[in-house]
């Protein structure tokens, strides 16, 4: 019998993660992404991007400057507090290891999904302030502005769908590890888990830092 190959899956670290760990087929999608846009925006947000790329949108005036580099280092400090954060997790797993117990799932799923919030919070404040900034430089800057300010309001509820779908499939990930498990070696199931949960919560920070490094890299072109 010929052994079930999954498709070679490519795109970014989270996405390759989330194959690798789960059963989920994350190939290639067949629909180019003009079309699967259109299929994410509604008629008001299709209408508001409309007016965002043709309307004419004018610069605000600023009366402080923002040095560029002081910006990049703003977003480089709220990344590594981010990422010591995450890091900084593995005792949350040791104390699921309680003698005579099943470990539960339950503290990481809360643990993942308050990182998730932590993280949202953060590069959306990271965000909205560079956008002020860009909307402050130039006209051209000022509709790029508009644009992802428009785009993160007609993609941020699909967004937190699909993200919030990775604590259950890393549930899933947590049972077929403890399931093939042996009795006597919970430490080191739980210590990979640790490991596994990690990397998938560094890469969802890279994914949720692009829109930031996007428009740190425009703010770098006035």
């Amino acid at each position: 019998m010929q052994a079930h190959q999954r498709t070679s899956v490519r795109g970014p670290t989270f996405i390759r993660l989330l194959s690798r760990l789960t059963d989920v087929d994350t190939g290639r999608p067949n629909a180019a992404l003009p079309d699967r846009l259109s299929q994410w925006l509604d008629w008001t947000h299709a209408l508001a991007l409309s007016a965002a790329l043709d309307g004419k949108v004018e610069a605000i005036a600023a009366e402080v400057s923002h040095p560029v580099d002081d910006e990049a280092a703003e977003c480089a400090r709220v990344r590594q507090t981010l990422v010591q954060t995450i890091t900084g997790a593995r005792e949350l797993v040791a104390r699921g290891i309680v003698a005579g117990t099943t470990p539960d799932f339950a503290p990481l799923r809360q643990r993942y999904t308050t990182l998730q919030r932590s993280m949202q919070s953060h590069t959306g404040h990271l965000r909205g302030r560079l956008r002020d900034i860009l909307a402050a430089s130039s006209d051209e800057m000022a509709r790029l502005a508009e644009v992802d300010a428009v785009m993160e309001l007609a993609l941020s509820g699909r967004e937190q769908s699909l993200m919030g779908n990775v604590p259950a499939l890393l549930a899933h990930h947590f049972d077929r590890l403890r399931q093939a498990a042996r009795p006597d070696d919970a430490g080191a199931w739980l210590d990979a888990f640790r490991k596994d949960m990690q990397a998938v919560l560094l890469a969802e920070l890279d994914v949720r830092f692009q829109p930031v490094e996007a428009l740190l890299a425009a703010l770098r072109t006035r």
